[in-house]
């Protein structure tokens, strides 16, 4: 196969060329003559998660504002910086970028908390939704699902309560909750045993719910909810003291 040699088109790729690799060079050397002018913090979900403000953010920049001012934008290494953000729990992830104008933009990503973990004997902490463990902070408090027991150790001893069965178990489980607007505003508090075997206790009645572990979940909410349905609503809330839907085609209330 012959290969036809086309100048014009040649001429037209090394031209495009030649100005992608200018822009890049002018951007550079402009990065290099810029100084900082201004550090702008950008915080995502911040209506929903109060944990951090700007300052925090500084904080773990490890920079001083007033005297990052003026200083040479490529003396600063990025990727540094933004990892000495995402060391905190309460980040999810953080950017770091510049403009031409010399403006530090900082976007700093909030965990959202999806469970507060309590207990007797110790501090307590927050799930987030990806599986971290986050501390609990004096500045803000949401008002989530309690999640106490006999596990609640092992499940502080992990970073990401992913790396253990029992927690993906439990993070479904805290899926299905909040999913489901009625069981989030109905379940309270999940109480797991060391074996990760889980009780509900509600928000209106004083019955508990024995849930057993958290598997099947579809079958035990969809047996759970046409009891609460239709069963309760003739019976009376409080005529049971315990529900248990552990068992298979079968909900035993005593």
């Amino acid at each position: 196969m012959k290969y036809r040699f086309n100048i014009r088109r040649e001429l037209k790729v090394v031209a495009v060329l030649a100005v992608l690799f200018g822009i890049i060079a002018f951007t550079e050397r402009m990065k290099g003559d810029v100084t900082v002018s201004a550090v702008q913090v950008s915080m995502e979900n911040i209506h929903e998660n109060h944990y951090m403000d700007e300052k925090d953010v500084m904080k773990l920049m490890r920079l001083d504002e007033e005297n990052l001012k003026g200083a040479d934008l490529k003396n600063l290494n990025f990727s540094e910086i933004e990892n000495r953000i995402r060391q905190s729990a309460y980040v999810r992830d953080a950017e770091l970028y510049s403009d031409l104008k010399g403006n530090l933009m900082v976007t700093v990503s909030l965990r959202r908390p999806i469970a507060r973990i309590i207990q007797n004997d110790g501090p307590d902490a927050y799930i987030a939704e990806d599986g971290a463990i986050m501390p609990v902070s004096e500045k803000f408090t949401s008002r989530v699902t309690l999640v106490s027991g006999e596990f609640v150790p092992k499940l502080l001893k992990l970073n990401n309560i992913h790396e253990q069965e029992e927690g993906r178990q439990l993070m479904l489980l805290l899926g299905i909750i909040r999913e489901d607007s009625f069981w989030n505003a109905q379940i309270a508090q999940i109480d797991m045993d060391h074996k990760g075997r889980a009780v509900l206790y509600q928000q209106v009645g004083d019955e508990i719910v024995e849930f057993g572990r958290p598997v099947d979940l579809e079958t035990k909410f969809r047996k759970l909810k046409v009891f609460y349905k239709e069963v309760l609503p003739r019976v009376g809330w409080n005529k049971y003291d315990r529900i248990n839907v552990e068992y298979e085609q079968q909900v035993v209330a005593e």
